[in-house]
């Protein structure tokens, strides 16, 4: 069903390849800031909308929260490709979704009811979505150094968030499939 907020997230999805070919091959940082700012806007509003307008929807639900997996995992790519970000710390944040993923696909398997994203779930990728963006930034002269300190203060709480809502992920489906 397309819908104001489901429309929403496939803009957003349409942005990953914009902002990769914007940031790897037209090496254009601000314009590829400009397309994952969108992203990051375009990820509150869906859910947003859709609750204020109650249109939620079952697509949305479950594409919403690929969208931000792909989205995180093309831009910590990106950036590290360019060393922007520390390849450790993209391993880390990959092997958290690709756990994730499996933890929900196993609940769907066994017919659990799988673990909601929790608001500090929802936090996590917030701060994250914000910090790329200005990580972005970092080679441009006039705002790069403040950019880039501003997007590690975001990227600093979004991934002791992320880290930390994943154990609470894991605790709470191993405690519900009992």
């Amino acid at each position: 069903m397309v819908n104001i907020p489901n429309a929403l997230t496939l803009l957003r999805a349409l942005g990953v390849p914009a902002f990769l070919y914007l940031f790897l091959i037209a090496d254009q940082p601000i314009a590829a800031f400009i397309v994952i700012a969108i992203g990051g806007l375009t990820d509150y509003l869906d859910g947003k909308l859709a609750r204020a307008l109650n249109q939620s929807t079952e697509f949305g639900a479950k594409f919403d929260p690929v969208v931000d997996r792909l989205y995180i995992t093309a831009v910590v790519l990106a950036l590290a490709s360019r060393e922007y970000l520390p390849w450790a710390l993209v391993i880390a944040i990959l092997a958290r979704d690709l756990i994730m993923a499996l933890l929900v696909a196993y609940q769907r398997l066994k017919g659990f009811e799988y673990v909601q994203v929790s608001f500090l779930g929802k936090a996590a990728t917030f701060n994250l979505l914000y910090a790329f963006p200005f990580l972005l930034l970092k080679d441009v002269s006039a705002i790069g150094p403040a950019a880039y300190i501003l997007g590690w203060a975001f990227a600093i709480w979004g991934i002791a968030l992320y880290f930390y809502t994943a154990f609470q992920y894991l605790f709470k489906a191993l405690v519900s499939s009992r």
